[in-house]
């Protein structure tokens, strides 16, 4: 389930179903997640990088930010983070292979 957000300054955004986005809005508000700016803020210092993609999801009763970042060296870095609180359920890193001259990709 896949929310709408929009990152200010950023130019990231994202498309979702309407009554998904209104419950997601209503956690916020009532203070059961985090607002995405505040778990980049977070995120920032420890895994800096450029915002690609980001997802709210409900994982077993819980809302969980999937946060996908462009970090130096080309590397792919998806974080999983518990949007209630900020905790960093899961991390996994995709490296960019090199290309060799002459190979096609």
């Amino acid at each position: 389930m896949l929310m709408t957000l929009a990152l200010p300054g950023s130019g990231v955004s994202f498309a979702a179903d309407k009554p998904d986005h209104d419950r997601a809005r209503q956690a916020v508000e009532a203070g059961d997640v985090l607002p995405l700016r505040t778990i980049l803020d977070r995120l920032e210092h420890e895994y800096p990088g450029q915002v690609m993609e980001v997802e709210l999801d409900r994982e077993k009763g819980e809302w969980v930010y999937e946060i996908k970042l462009l970090r130096k060296g080309g590397i792919l870095m998806k974080l999983k983070v518990l949007a209630r609180d900020g905790t960093i359920l899961g991390i996994k890193e995709k490296h960019d292979k090199p290309h060799r001259q002459g190979e096609s990709r």
